[in-house]
């Protein structure tokens, strides 16, 4: 009898109690709601969306300002809330996270990962950002946790109803995205917006900390990111100078030296910048300064592109695609005579279909006495 006891005594504290196993195991949902998940990045700054979906499953019409999503703040039952938001999805807290500080439609938000909820109403929808991220559902929202709340208006006119709810990301610019809730006939946009200067120069700091800061390669693309956006300029020259110092195992190629004139150009360095810009010009393959000319005619610079295109032709002795750039330089000057001249040389020595019909297309232009388009 006493080892039977023993044996019941052992089994008692080695099995988990029921309750345990069904917080521990995770099993299919019949398709109940749909874990999901949804992420984008802007600039540097990674978005990230990780809710349930549930379904309209038939109730088409029957779904908002009912207990499916109610109107405004109720006490849902349960937990410890008694006056509750929708939870902008089904079963735990829905959660959106973001890796830099952003704006939420011109709201400042920090870098974090928030609960997210909806407030609705029939013509406006309160998004709410909560500290919580951990909560299951609404059922433990507690308002003074609440970071932000801002106001949006709702579409209610989805050509096609959404079966299973959705968060969608449209619009992309390199400093923002338009995201948006997304079930049956509704949407209900927002805008998250980066500071792109200030999150890309943070970021590029950060990664140059490491062993990305002995790469001339990685310190190059870093100081032609700050050239060609105009910020962060000082330190992005000391980067620069980095990657063409041979001392440093950098090499004195084109590209690094003219990202190294551009940046001393901007900070009023000039005798310094021409020197720089006139070696990188000694080491330019034709494509380097083809693609230098093209650069300067962008900057409405005319004659130093003409100058730069000629330099080219004389140096390589004609070789494509110097015609080409012969016949941009002297159209952007009016001179169009002889960019037609140089333009139907350059069709002859087009090196495939598709170059030889769009310079037949630019002869065509310039016989009609019209500049090409730059």
């Amino acid at each position: 009898m006493k080892k039977h006891l023993c044996w019941l005594f052992f089994f008692a504290l080695a099995i988990p109690s029921a309750t345990l196993h069904a917080q521990m195991l995770s099993l299919p949902d019949g398709g109940v709601n749909q874990k999901s998940w949804a992420g984008q990045r802007v600039g540097v700054t990674d978005i990230d969306i990780h809710w349930n979906a549930p379904g309209v499953k038939g109730r088409e019409g029957k779904i908002w300002g009912t207990p499916v999503a109610h109107y405004g703040f109720v006490d849902i039952g349960f937990g410890t809330a008694r006056s509750s938001p929708w939870r902008a999805g089904a079963n735990e807290c829905t959660t959106i996270e973001f890796s830099t500080d952003v704006t939420i439609d011109g709201k400042t938000l920090a870098a974090g990962k928030y609960g997210f909820f909806i407030a609705l109403y029939p013509d406006s929808c309160t998004l709410i950002f909560s500290g919580n991220a951990n909560g299951w559902g609404a059922y433990f929202y507690k308002p003074e946790e609440d970071v932000l709340r801002l106001t949006v208006h709702q579409q209610k006119d989805l050509p096609q109803s959404r079966e299973w709810l959705a968060y969608v990301f449209s619009s992309p610019t390199e400093r923002s995205v338009t995201v948006a809730l997304e079930w049956e006939h509704w949407r209900i946009p927002f805008t998250v917006a980066v500071d792109l200067e200030k999150t890309t120069v943070a970021s590029i700091r950060s990664q140059l900390s490491g062993g990305m800061g002995f790469d001339p390669p990685s310190m190059q693309a870093a100081a032609q990111w700050c050239l060609s956006h105009n910020v962060n300029l000082d330190e992005a020259l000391v980067w620069a100078e980095r990657t063409t110092d041979p001392m440093l195992g950098g090499q004195q190629t084109f590209a690094a030296l003219s990202t190294k004139a551009g940046l001393e150009r901007k900070l009023g360095r000039t005798a310094d910048a021409d020197k720089s810009m006139q070696m990188a010009i000694d080491k330019a393959s034709v494509l380097d300064l083809h693609g230098y000319g093209r650069q300067l005619i962008s900057e409405k610079k005319y004659k130093e592109a003409l100058a730069v295109f000629q330099q080219n032709f004389d140096k390589s002795g004609g070789a494509w695609p110097t015609h080409v750039g012969l016949a941009r330089g002297y159209s952007a000057t009016g001179d169009l005579k002889k960019a037609l001249e140089h333009a139907q040389a350059a069709a002859k020595q087009a090196p495939d279909d598709m170059n030889k019909k769009s310079l037949e297309a630019m002869v065509k232009t310039l016989g009609e006495g019209k500049p090409i388009v730059q």
